[in-house]
């Protein structure tokens, strides 16, 4: 069991289906987008991560996913006070967002130690 493969992979999973509801029942094409790739770009750079070629490259990718994390977390705040998003679907996609931040910093900071 990985934890930060597995929350990484069912985040993405929740933001394209946010992103699907967002661009066909309320037309919101330009915010969503950001969301997608950024929201999809978490569990990626982690996949990459796992090959790294060195715990140097590991940290770089990972402190990557953390930025992306973040951008991502600012998209769902726009939704949000823009008024596109529910505050069910807001709580939930923050919520497991700051989760994975969290989860993220920390393995960074461990790998830190490690080096």
């Amino acid at each position: 069991m990985n934890p930060i493969k597995e929350k990484s992979y069912a985040f993405a999973l929740e933001i394209i289906n946010c992103y699907t509801i967002l661009t066909q029942e309320k037309k919101e094409y330009v915010m969503s987008k950001q969301m997608l790739k950024s929201g999809t770009a978490i569990g990626a750079l982690y996949r990459e991560a796992e090959h790294a070629e060195s715990k140097a490259d590991f940290i770089h990718k990972m402190a990557i996913a953390q930025k992306e994390a973040n951008e991502t977390l600012y998209w769902i705040d726009l939704l949000n006070t823009s008024g596109f998003l529910d505050q069910d679907q807001y709580e939930n996609l923050k919520s497991e967002n700051i989760s994975l931040r969290k989860l993220i910093s920390s393995i960074i900071l461990t790998s830190k130690t490690r080096l």
